[in-house]
């Protein structure tokens, strides 16, 4: 699957390679991640396509393309939605992360209950996504 629309891509040479940079570091902080359950991998990597898409065709296609890293984005981004399986497995590493995080290493309460909140605030948002329908 190609995706093929591409955002205006910014003339300016200072923001454009600005731009790279930040989706060079988001896509390898989305490799980083896969390892690394508290670091998110999604998110880095459409950060990093949103950054591509502005400012390298090339970059953009090959991340939005690539054999491992594009399956992650593609739904999201053509708005078909993401696997049953990343939800599950985003859901429980979110509820396996950050309640124990709030409840056993972070002293104020204001923080604790903010993190409680950031697991709600996530597991909700991921629930509302639709949810990709995979072949047979």
């Amino acid at each position: 699957m190609q995706i093929k629309h591409m955002p205006i891509q910014s003339h300016h040479p200072v923001l454009r390679w600005l731009l790279i940079s930040a989706g060079l570091l988001c896509t390898a902080l989305g490799i980083i991640g896969i390892f690394v359950p508290l670091l998110p991998t999604t998110p880095f990597l459409l950060l990093a396509a949103a950054c591509f898409a502005r400012s390298s065709e090339r970059f953009h296609c090959w991340l939005v393309n690539h054999s491992h890293l594009g399956p992650m984005i593609r739904g999201y981004l053509d708005g078909s939605g993401i696997p049953l399986r990343a939800k599950r497995t985003a859901i429980t590493l979110v509820w396996l992360t950050l309640p124990p995080s709030a409840l056993l290493l972070v002293p104020p309460v204001w923080a604790k209950a903010l993190l409680i909140l950031l697991a709600i605030g996530i597991t909700w948002y991921l629930l509302r996504l639709p949810t990709l329908q995979e072949g047979p």
